[in-house]
């Protein structure tokens, strides 16, 4: 029989006890494990050198271009980009995407049909060979 008192302190009938706390508050048990998968045959690792402003060169023409505008269109690429054109980095977004700046505009290319472009330097100003 339940009492009246009983059923005025708690209305329902599932009691739910108070939350227990750890013996040793100091200590604790590690949350979650980090994981992180690394593919070590991947045969592109320069890609992890792009950063936004780096130089880029086409390496195959994308079949369908996507515009990096706040409202992009997707279109066939009919000749814009080519092989060889010469581009910028303005912007990585996820899955290997990248927003590259072109002289014909800004799209969202894969990291398959472009690679980094290596600058090299000339550290003498004159054009004469030098003795070795």
């Amino acid at each position: 029989m339940l009492r009246p008192a009983a059923a005025a302190v708690y209305p329902s009938s599932y009691y739910a006890p108070p939350p227990r706390f750890p013996a040793f508050p100091g200590r604790r048990r590690p949350a979650a494990i980090a994981v992180r998968c690394v593919n070590r045959d991947a045969p592109d690792a320069s890609k992890a050198k792009l950063k936004v402003g780096s130089p880029i060169v086409i390496t195959e023409e994308p079949p369908m271009l996507k515009t990096a505008a706040s409202v992009p269109s997707l279109r066939q690429n009919a000749g814009r980009v080519k092989r060889g054109d010469v581009g910028r980095i303005m912007a990585r977004k996820p899955k290997d995407v990248w927003a590259v700046r072109l002289a014909v505009g800004t799209y969202l290319l894969d990291g398959k049909h472009f690679k980094p472009l290596e600058v090299v330097e000339d550290e003498g100003g004159d054009d004469q060979p030098q003795d070795e």
